[in-house]
């Protein structure tokens, strides 16, 4: 049990840059939240920090989404750039934080998801989309602000009820 309860922190390891993980690794130390990466290739958590754990996934490049899915819970936060995976977990009632920033919720994720898909179609169909910009300090400070602000609102909620 941790001070915000029964609460786990699951991070998309294979694409989360290495500056989110860090953000997230230093408040689950803080909080002692439990905090879960997975991935389907080998990535260290940190040695001297007794809540963050690894979950290696071997099969295929969904396989991470799959596990993320099957043992998160509601109430969890989880931490992806994934858009199918995100709208799978705010269907299931995890909250979910882009490593921009960005929260995802029920009013906000299907859009994001036909926005996806209508790009894919396009880069499908030869049209060049470019990409999503380069992530730096700007974005590091957004996504760090973001986790705080979700971290204090579901504390103030716990501790009320």
């Amino acid at each position: 049990m941790t001070e915000l309860g029964q609460f786990r922190i699951w991070i998309d390891a294979d694409a989360a840059p290495r500056d989110v993980r860090e953000i997230v690794f230093r408040a689950a130390r803080r909080l002692e939240i439990e905090t879960v990466m997975v991935a389907n290739q080998r990535v260290r958590p940190p040695a001297d920090n007794p809540f963050v754990s690894f979950e290696w996934v071997r099969h295929g490049p969904d396989e991470a989404d799959r596990f993320i899915v099957e043992h998160s819970e509601g109430g969890d936060l989880a931490v992806t750039a994934d858009i199918p995976l995100a709208a799978e977990l705010v269907d299931k009632g995890v909250h979910v934080l882009d490593p921009r920033g960005e929260e995802y919720s029920e009013a906000n994720i299907r859009e994001r998801l036909s926005v996806r898909d209508f790009l894919s179609d396009l880069r499908d169909s030869g049209v060049e989309t470019g990409g999503p910009r380069a992530f730096g300090e700007r974005e590091k400070r957004e996504f760090a602000g973001a986790l705080d602000r979700y971290l204090t609102r579901t504390l103030r909620r716990r501790k009320r009820g």
